[in-house]
């Protein structure tokens, strides 16, 4: 009976932690360049039964009985590198990534993602996909959080003003043609290995180098000047998927409930019978 009572709360758990996925995928459906997570249930392993102290191995010839469930967890939530539409803005300095060819890993099949460089707030290098960008008070090209966009060498673009044209490679220019740099594009080629920090940041924990886009013949892009990314979110089924989980956990929590109303009652009624 209490096998059925960790069972039932472990998927209580789960469903609640797909809620909550859920939930910021929700709350992020405006946000430009965000990627959806989705989550991956799995199974505990399941456990073998087997006879002690009674006749059961001798009248079947073994003491084996069978397996028991012992529940479901979500194991990871990993977010959908696929490409988002455009969105005009008409704004200079909102800059979308248009993603093309790229490298597949032979193993896994996995398709490798294009995203831009920044430094957090501690200068170290992060990566992400929201174009939505600004200028700071010393002519810097920043994200919306004012973390500073990287150039093809590394180091932070000096744009000076909002008068800046920025062409399909990148190459940002003044409003007299002159250059002023390149925007740098890193290709992320195991994107499993992307953890999100908040603020549209995401660290790459990979052993393998990120390269740049840029004069890489096994890569093609395009940043499109006066558009966004939109968010991958699917409002639509989130809320499907909302509603599944939460009738999912509602069912666990009467399974729940029904173990812990027969624990009640082997403890009130049955202690008093003689």
């Amino acid at each position: 009976m209490l096998r059925g009572l960790h069972a039932a709360g472990a998927g209580m758990i789960a469903q609640q932690r797909r809620q909550e996925m859920l939930t910021n995928n929700l709350s992020n459906v405006n946000t430009p360049g965000f990627k959806a997570d989705q989550a991956s249930l799995r199974t505990f392993p399941n456990m073998l039964i087997s006879a002690m102290g009674t006749d059961h191995a001798r009248s079947h010839g073994t003491n084996r009985v069978g397996e028991l469930a012992t529940g479901v967890y979500m194991q990871e939530q990993t977010p959908k590198f696929n490409q988002g539409d455009m969105q005009e803005t008409g704004n200079n300095t909102d800059i979308a990534i248009l993603q093309g060819r790229v490298p597949q890993d032979e193993e896994t099949g996995q398709n490798a993602v294009l995203l831009f460089e920044t430094l957090n707030s501690d200068g170290d290098l992060r990566y992400t996909r929201n174009g939505s960008l600004t200028i700071d008070s010393e002519g810097f090209l920043t994200s919306s959080q004012g973390y500073y966009i990287l150039a093809a060498d590394g180091e932070p673009v000096n744009v000076q003003n909002e008068t800046i044209r920025v062409n399909s490679d990148g190459e940002i220019f003044s409003a007299e043609d002159e250059l002023l740099g390149q925007i740098n594009v890193a290709v992320i080629s195991d994107p499993e290995q992307l953890v999100k920090e908040g603020n549209g940041l995401l660290r790459y924990d990979g052993e393998n180098d990120t390269p740049s886009a840029i004069d890489n013949d096994d890569v093609s892009y395009q940043l499109q000047q006066g558009f966004v990314e939109k968010s991958t979110v699917d409002a639509s089924q989130t809320m499907t998927e909302m509603m599944s989980a939460l009738r999912s956990f509602e069912a666990n929590q009467k399974v729940l409930q029904a173990y812990d109303q027969s624990m009640e009652r082997a403890v009130n009624d049955i202690g008093r019978l003689r």
